[in-house]
């Protein structure tokens, strides 16, 4: 059987490429393939423990079957233009979306109030001029697109399923971002604060930890790719949720 393969951030570098086919037996697991290329390329074996799957862009365990045109991404820890990919769902009250132009966070926050709201909370994350003790000069941000679409529309269902907000806009950027721009955009309105801003902060943090999203921080000496945290396949539940 065959299957397409992805490589993102670091471990793209790695081996050099970003697609790849392979030619597997039947039967064969995730793990097998990963080993394939650990075998073909050292360094990437060692990353083996901090490295996530996706098949189908959903994550996988690494004892997943393949099957037959599977396509299979493996994924370093998630960061934390004129082309966007967006979708309009929820009656177009939510709105998310991966751009490659400037991020305008106050024009956009303003579309999403509307006159049943009392409370819009914008979470507005910027790229700051230093990192790891040293200055930075820019970043660049990479995305599995298709399937950090998918994660952002799961976070908006969990923040409705979970809060008593009303419109929500998520939106990231991709490419060269300098000092003091917009890389991603969380924008919630809600009748209540308290709803708005909550759902605001869980949207942030299951963001960081689900969407395959990575950045590359540039110094006068180099650059390296940020250290994110693991991807998780389920949800980040609030403590009263988690019980």
């Amino acid at each position: 059987m065959q299957v397409r393969v992805l490589f993102f951030g670091r471990l793209k570098e790695i081996v050099g490429f970003a697609d790849d086919t392979a030619e597997l037996s039947e039967g064969a697991r995730v793990e097998d393939l990963f080993a394939r290329y650990g075998n073909r390329f050292p360094e990437l074996a060692q990353f083996r423990p901090s490295v996530a799957a996706a098949v189908n862009q959903e994550y996988a365990e690494w004892r997943a079957q393949l099957h037959n045109n599977d396509e299979v991404a493996f994924l370093p820890p998630v960061s934390g233009g004129e082309g966007s990919a967006a979708d309009t769902s929820n009656a177009a009250r939510d709105v998310c979306a991966i751009v490659r132009t400037p991020i305008r966070a106050h024009e956009l926050a303003e579309q999403v109030k509307a006159p049943a709201d009392g409370a819009i909370v914008v979470f507005d994350g910027i790229v700051r001029n230093h990192s790891r003790g040293r200055p930075t000069l820019y970043l660049i941000y990479e995305a599995y697109e298709n399937m950090a679409l998918a994660k952002m529309r799961e976070i908006c269902a969990d923040m409705r399923r979970l809060y008593q907000i009303d419109r929500i806009l998520m939106m990231h950027r991709l490419g060269r971002l300098e000092i003091g721009e917009t890389s991603i955009l969380i924008a919630v309105s809600s009748a209540h604060r308290a709803a708005a801003f909550d759902a605001s902060r869980f949207a942030i943090d299951t963001f960081k930890r689900t969407v395959p999203i990575w950045k590359q921080e540039y110094f006068r000496d180099g650059a390296v790719w940020a250290d994110g945290e693991f991807p998780v396949a389920q949800p980040i539940l609030p403590e009263s949720e988690s019980k």
